[in-house]
């Protein structure tokens, strides 16, 4: 479908405009979520400081009344068991502290004495112990005035608590020191509470154990206190999510906490903390790093949950606040303003309908024109047309000079080789030089067949696999010369000058290798395409070959031939990667490679040295065992001592390096075997050196 100049410039306006629209309101929206989310932080960081602030000043109460009361019993002004003084100071105590909401004493024979707060306005003294025999709680009850107590009742009731089985006085009565600990029975009937608890010594002997206790309904009427955000709230809970302390404005040691006053904020903050202990490894008891998360309440509502891990019993603070408080004002503005950007772009795509047809059309219809000389490569045709408008004069400038260049470009096949020469001004013209480079050839194993079978098919195969290997050539500096079917040439030190075109060469063709495995190019049957490549070093002939119509910048003479033929026989020794001796020579210990067979090439007088390339060194790459016991076993085999080469060639066949081996064993290994057997059986002639001919081409 074509379409006009007009229709396309309305619709760049127009996308443009919705674009730029899109792309302002996604950063104005994201800097709103950043602004909400750090008030967010800003609210919670004071929250956090309030709470840690509540619970220290808490303790610091608790501590100050224990050493207060236990100074007077170890200093002895006061008898563990002078009732009257005993009531006064715990009363005092119990007065002055208002966080604390038991100061308590037990016996080692179980008895007990206690002053408890009741709510902000009641109180009570208790004292549990034998009378005639059977255990007795006396619970004195007060009225609470201002500067004042009244007394209301006494109560006698049996009661079989007993201090010594109390987890404050256990963990105390053999301590030296007064600790921290979590208590839920009281005499009063079970309430969680934070207990700080140590032993009333006397004269170096342990006559009692004081305990100062805080109920948790404290931290909650503390939590209601807190303002988060305009309908959120705190809560204290443990790593299992069980709620310590949750916002209740009248929770007391009378009235107790209510849990179910906010009990959509408490399901958020358990879902959250126990999605934040699920990934913790088994018998974390605590959370160690604050986390910010977003969880979806029942109701579907976003809220944003922050867990503070506190310093005590390992404790979370998590605050709960709906995203809507936030996000709310901020959507709102955004459909104003989408609203807006909606009259722009309709506004906008008027205007560019009419510029369109009155000042773009007609000039870009003349430039049109040029353009289809260019495509039919009528380049004599292409004419420059001035405009008033600076682009389009500009463009047809450019057109022109282009058409100039193309006559050149012609010339010149592949096109990336086009690019460097034409940068680096080289004519287009036949001429040569010779240098020293180095040259790889690359083929497929069985593509002929892989053709056969997939007919059109092997388009796409054979296309990923010219990809695969063009990008690691480029990315080494190299240049690919030619394809020629499933075949690649390419050589390295041309036209740019590279010393450690050697290196470069071995690389591209081990990272080739592992591209096409890793990026799954595979034949019909599934498995990874099996390669073969073939490097040579030499001095060879470099340039512009051809005629003055067609030119090839390419790279012919022996080097180039034996590269060849190195490619060819990777399939005789059953390898990978060969290369050749110039090639192993300056690559140097850049590489990891083996010996592999000193061989005559078909055509070319004289033996050379071939490798086979196994790695990079600065990989991590090294000899593997089994390659060493190979050319162990091919010294021996050069030196005409087969039996003892036939050895090394079993061993190196079957050897494992760090625990891995070829899989298969290894094919050159077996082939000298072969040979070796022969010549066991028909020795070879007295002026052999170990060279072995390659008869194919």
């Amino acid at each position: 479908m074509r379409i006009g100049v007009r229709l396309a410039l309305t619709a760049f306006v127009v996308v443009s405009i919705a674009v730029t629209a899109v792309i302002v309101n996604a950063l104005w929206w994201r800097a709103a979520q950043t602004s909400s989310r750090q008030l967010a932080a800003t609210i919670n960081a004071q929250i956090v400081s309030a709470v840690e602030d509540e619970i220290q000043d808490i303790a610091t109460q608790g501590r100050s009344a224990y050493w207060a009361i236990r100074t007077l019993f170890y200093n002895s002004v006061l008898g563990t068991r002078e009732a009257d003084k005993r009531e006064f100071v715990f009363l005092s105590q119990l007065q002055a502290q208002p966080s604390i909401s038991w100061i308590a004493l037990g016996w080692p024979d179980g008895d007990f004495f206690a002053a408890h707060k009741l709510g902000d306005e009641q109180l009570e003294m208790m004292e549990i112990d034998s009378v005639d025999g059977a255990r007795t709680r006396r619970v004195d009850r007060y009225q609470v005035y201002p500067n004042d107590i009244e007394f209301r009742e006494r109560v006698f009731e049996p009661s079989d608590f007993l201090s010594t089985d109390q987890p404050w006085f256990l963990t105390t009565i053999g301590r030296d020191g007064p600790h921290w600990v979590d208590v839920v029975d009281h005499p009063t009937g079970p309430r969680p509470a934070l207990v700080f608890a140590g032993p009333v010594q006397v004269f170096t002997r342990t006559e009692a154990v004081l305990a100062v206790m805080i109920e948790h309904d404290r931290l909650s009427r503390f939590l209601a206190g807190l303002e988060v955000g305009q309908s959120g709230a705190a809560f204290i809970l443990t790593p299992r999510g069980d709620p310590i302390a949750v916002p209740d404005p009248k929770a007391d040691e009378l009235m107790g906490t209510r849990f179910d006053l906010t009990p959509g904020l408490l399901a958020v903050a358990r879902r959250a903390i126990a999605d934040a202990m699920a990934p913790m490894p088994a018998g974390a008891t605590r959370m160690k790093n604050q986390r910010e998360m977003r969880v979806t309440g029942d109701d579907g509502e976003a809220y944003g949950v922050t867990l503070t891990p506190l310093a005590y019993a390992g404790w979370t603070l998590a605050t709960v606040i709906p995203e809507r408080e936030f996000l709310g004002p901020i959507e709102r503005t955004m459909r104003r303003l989408v609203v807006g950007m909606l009259a722009l772009v309709v506004a906008a795509a008027g205007l560019a309908a009419w510029l369109g047809r009155r000042w773009i059309a007609g000039p870009l219809g003349t430039v049109a024109g040029e353009l289809n000389h260019i495509e039919r490569f009528e380049l004599e045709n292409v004419r420059y047309h001035r405009s008033r408008l600076a682009e389009l004069d500009e463009l047809s400038g450019a057109i022109h000079r282009m058409a100039g260049g193309l006559s050149a470009f012609r010339k010149y096949l592949p096109a990336d080789l086009v690019r460097i020469l034409v940068h680096d001004g080289i004519e287009a013209r036949p001429g040569g030089a010779r240098r020293e480079l180095t040259i790889l050839f690359a083929d497929i194993e069985g593509f002929t067949g892989l053709s056969e079978r997939l007919g059109e098919e092997v388009v796409p195969v054979l296309g990923r696999y010219l990809d695969a290997m063009s990008n690691e050539i480029q990315a080494q500096r190299g240049t690919v010369d030619k394809f020629i079917g499933d075949a690649v040439m390419a050589f390295w030190g041309a036209p740019h000058d590279n010393a450690g075109h050697a290196r470069d060469a071995c690389r591209a063709a081990l990272n080739a290798y592992r591209a096409v495995r890793e990026n799954g190019i595979a034949d019909d049957r599934g498995r990874p395409l099996a390669m073969r490549i073939g490097i040579n070093t030499g001095t060879v002939l470099v340039g512009n070959i051809g005629s003055e119509r067609r030119l090839n910048y390419t790279v012919i003479g022996d080097p180039v031939n034996v590269a060849s033929r190195l490619e060819g026989a990777s399939k005789l020794y059953g390898t990978a990667i060969l290369i050749g001796e110039r090639t192993r020579e300056l690559a140097g210990e850049a590489i990891v490679a083996r010996r592999l067979d000193k061989v005559a090439v078909y055509g070319r007088a004289g033996g050379t040295a071939i490798y086979e390339l196994l790695g990079m060194a600065e990989e991590g790459a090294d000899m593997p065992q089994w390659a060493a016991l190979y050319e162990e076993g091919l010294a021996c085999y050069s030196w005409g001592d087969f039996e003892t080469a036939i050895g090394f060639f079993r061993k190196a066949d079957a050897a494992r390096s760090g625990g891995e081996g070829r899989p298969g064993g290894d094919p050159p290994s077996r082939l000298l075997i072969e040979r070796c057997r022969a010549f066991v059986k028909a020795p070879p002639p007295p002026d052999w050196d170990g060279t072995t001919p390659l008869m194919g081409k």
